[in-house]
Formats: C-alpha cells, structure tokens, sequence
C-alpha cells in the first residue's frame, strides 16, 4: 500500500522473480505483468471501502489544499482524496511506471487529469511540502518507520496532516516470520511512540483486520488464478500454480494474523 504494496511488494515481487515465473513475451498476457498480478485489487493495502472512507474524513482535505501522495502506486486512494474538493490539486510520486500510468489512466477517467500528477520519482528525496500528505506501505523507502517518521516531517506543511500507513507485529513473530518480513517491524506500541519521538500528534489510529487482510492476500493473487485457469497448458503456467500454493501457506502459516497494518493520521 505503496499502493505499491510497500514492504510486502518488496518481498512479493522478489518471490515470484525466483520461482521464474514470466516473463516473456507472445500472444498470452504475461502472469507477472502488473495488468495480471494488481489488476483485481482497488488498492495495494489491506483496506476495506468504508475503512478508507474514515481515515479520508479524518485526513480532512479541504477545498484548495494541496496534497501529495508519496509511494502512490496508482493513486486510487489520492484519487477518491480529491474527487469532491474541486479547488484542491494533487501530486503522486512513485518509480513504479505501470502503476503510475494505470493512475493517469483512472485520472482521465475521473476528469481528475488536469488536478492530479503523477510523477516519476524516489519518493526518500521528496521535499517539496504539501497541506495533506498520504504515504500508505512506503516507510521502507526511508530504511524503516521510525526513519520514514522523522523524514516526512518535511514534507508537511504547519498545521497539515499526514495518513501513514505501515506495518507493525500484531504479536511476537515466529523466527520464520521475522526473517520473511525483514528488519525494521516495529510493534504497535513502538510505531505510535516512534511517530510522537519524531514530533507528530496522533489524530487518528486504526488497524486493518483480518479480513481486510484476508481480502488483500486473496485479490493479490486473484488476477494470476485467473491467469492460470484461463492458460493452464502455458508453459508458465506449473511455475505459477506452484507459486500461489506457496504464497498461499506462508500467508496462513507464516504472518496471518501476526503482521498487522496501521493506518495514523498525524499531524504537527
């Protein structure tokens, strides 16, 4: 939730890069193009629709504003941040340039295109400061939480607000667990204290439940099992089967219910 699945992307998308799956091309869509692995998700975080509702009205965008999204992916939550504030405009910074081009297209769609840029750009060096900021499953580009914390204020302008979002331990990881989400997972209580050592007040503070995350494991392979029944004698397609079996378990048995997501609203 980068829209850009964040940490989670960084380790997904090497997993499928290991097992060989993809990518080449022909006549049958490629199973690790971004139209086939995204493309049954709204966004790339564990979020339900009237979860994300809540945490946009406690963001509080007001007609004018400025605002910015920092690891957008596609942007479809910056997207529904300014569909009803006319006056207000929009920056969307990622490096992934399928995503970016999927949100130009849903901008256009919308009439959000002359409102809404998305920029291709490394989110960490980002300074040019915004009234509403979003940054939902990017804090690994800053090397951690409690690093992306104390950078972001920067980009904030006195008196905004900022929705982070990022993943914490629900509870004591497995050895396995931790070593597949790597370093820099903070529990809960470490991730609120991180955000007031690095000078923010909380506004707002929730966490995705279980099905929010069971609804973000299950459409992130949705579009390759759907890929892989329509193309079952491709010769990708063993890889891929393989591949949505192993994901499948280490979600379960490795992190399900251990690595929580929290979603905080701050501000200075």
């Amino acid at each position: 939730m980068h829209e850009g699945r964040g940490q989670l992307s960084v380790r997904f998308g090497k997993a499928l890069a290991c097992a060989g799956v993809a990518w080449h091309g022909g006549a049958v869509v490629d199973p690790g193009s971004g139209d086939v692995v995204y493309g049954r998700m709204r966004w790339n975080a564990p979020l339900s629709e009237d979860h994300a509702e809540l945490l946009l009205e406690r963001l509080a965008v007001a007609v004018g504003d400025e605002v910015l999204d920092l690891g957008c992916g596609w942007g479809e939550l910056l997207l529904r941040t300014v569909v009803d504030k006319p006056d207000a405009k929009a920056v969307a910074v990622d490096s992934d340039a399928w995503a970016l081009q999927r949100g130009r297209n849903a901008a256009v769609l919308r009439g959000l295109s002359e409102r809404v840029t998305f920029v291709t750009g490394d989110i960490s060096t980002w300074v040019a400061p915004a009234d509403r900021v979003l940054c939902v499953g990017a804090c690994h580009a800053w090397g951690g939480s409690a690093e992306a914390l104390k950078a972001l204020c920067r980009v904030v302008r006195p008196g905004g607000r900022i929705l982070v979002g990022d993943e914490y331990w629900e509870r004591s990881p497995s050895d396995r667990a931790a070593a597949f989400c790597g370093a820099g997972v903070l529990p809960l209580s470490g991730l609120v204290e991180a955000a007031v050592t690095a000078g923010w007040r909380v506004i707002h503070l929730s966490t995705a439940d279980l099905r929010e995350w069971d609804d973000f494991e299950s459409t992130w392979r949705a579009g390759r099992l759907e890929w892989l029944l329509d193309n079952p004698d491709d010769e990708r397609a063993v890889l891929v089967g393989q591949k949505l079996e192993e994901q499948l378990r280490e979600y379960v048995d490795c992190y399900r219910g251990v690595l929580g997501f929290a979603y905080l609203v701050l501000t200075s």
